[in-house]
């Protein structure tokens, strides 16, 4: 799962020798002007973590440079496009249609995963949907190809190479051969992309078969897996990610942020509701997000929603598989529309907004182009200083007042 960058790590404890190698910090390859001398330095690497050489010879074996690595990390849907125009793909209603569909079909596969981990088949059924359009394309990429090309290409090395070491430990331990470990470019596999690392701490056998196989035409084991993360990650079972919201006029939206958690009191007395009017339900921490500042939706988020974000850290991505999920379940569409006419702003000006915020004084986080909550309070606190609408949403505006 988990697709992307997604930095899942290996938890030590039960893990084999080999796996504790790969969580510890690995050295990184010497200095390479060419894959054939990164690809040998790297050896020595998985060589001295307990990869046989007869493992990593046959892993390697045809494993070549693909360009396109780099162009796909930095051009991720979920961190590049309107989130408007990526909950139109997540959330389509042929998505909707066939995860209803698919529940029906696998109804007594998935009951018997949510009474084992206490995860709703209506989310994993929309993690199924958003990751691998439920099994109909899972990748045709060589799990080990794109993890070399990752490590090779340098910017996230130390993030590969663990997770190279991980695919080769699946491969000593017999799970899949390398001809069926094919997944995605960023090197996640299976139903489900899961990454390597990810798969060793948490993949289940769900069929009973005695393996875990995320990556065969039967997505049992993926779909458990998925489950078994989830729950390890905190999943609380029959409580929603969240919901839209209504705002009272006048509503100070300094108070909005992921991480500034409130009781459903605290919105509640300020006339936070919910879009069918009634109160914001006590599922404990409550955020409010605005991921398209006052002109958009609102949405109070609960802490299913952070697990989400912990399989994929993107919000777009969030918050599209708490709908998608939703909408399976019977749901309604959202009820406020997207600001569609506004002009999207590109990579290189959201990197412009940070560097610009950053050099009034204000803390953005990293300068990486992807405006995370560290970025959208910076913008708040510029917006409170101009005595603007503190929302946190980044516009073309915002980006000429800064550039003043």
């Amino acid at each position: 799962m988990i697709r992307f960058m997604k930095a899942c790590l290996i938890c030590v404890a039960g893990l084999s020798p080999v796996a504790v190698a790969a969580q510890m910090t690995v050295p990184v390859a010497r200095a390479a002007t060419d894959f054939d001398t990164w690809r040998d330095g790297f050896r020595e690497t998985a060589l001295a973590a307990g990869i046989s050489s007869k493992v990593f010879d046959a892993a390697f074996r045809n494993v070549r440079v693909t360009p396109r690595t780099r162009t796909n990390d930095t051009n991720q849907p979920e961190f590049v496009r309107p989130i408007w125009e990526y909950l139109d793909d997540a959330v389509s209603s042929s998505r909707i249609s066939t995860g209803r569909a698919k529940a029906t079909e696998l109804g007594s596969l998935l009951r018997s995963i949510e009474r084992k981990y206490g995860v709703d088949s209506e989310t994993l059924l929309a993690i199924w949907g958003m990751e691998t359009n439920f099994g109909s394309f899972r990748g045709t990429t060589y799990t080990i190809e794109a993890l070399a090309n990752t490590a090779y290409d340098g910017r996230r090395r130390v993030f590969a190479e663990k997770e190279l070491l991980a695919a080769l430990e699946i491969l000593a331990r017999g799970d899949v051969t390398s001809a069926k470990m094919i997944g995605g470019w960023s090197g996640a596999m299976g139903h489900t992309q899961f990454m390597p690392s990810t798969y060793l701490r948490y993949g289940v056998d769900q069929n009973g078969d005695g393996k875990r196989n995320i990556w065969a035409n039967d997505p049992a084991d993926a779909l458990a897996s998925a489950a078994n993360y989830l729950k390890r990650l905190g999943w609380k079972n029959n409580v929603p990610w969240g919901g839209e919201v209504t705002l009272p006029e006048g509503f100070d939206y300094a108070l909005i942020g992921e991480y500034d958690t409130r009781s459903a009191s605290f919105w509640n007395t300020r006339g936070v509701r919910l879009t069918d009017g009634r109160k914001v339900p006590a599922h404990g921490a409550t955020a409010l997000i605005a991921p398209a500042g006052a002109n958009g939706p609102i949405f109070a988020v609960f802490p299913n929603f952070q697990v989400i974000r912990q399989y994929n850290m993107s919000v777009s991505y969030a918050l599209s598989l708490g709908h998608l999920s939703d909408r399976i379940a019977g749901d309604k569409p959202l009820q406020t529309s997207w600001p569609r006419n506004a002009t999207p702003l590109s990579r290189a000006e959201q990197h412009e907004i940070q560097a610009l915020l950053h050099k009034r004084g204000f803390d953005v986080g990293v300068i990486d182009g992807m405006l995370g909550p560290k970025s959208i309070e910076a913008i708040q606190a510029y917006q409170i200083s101009i005595g603007a609408l503190a929302d946190g949403y980044a516009t073309i505006n915002l980006l000429k007042l800064l550039r003043r």
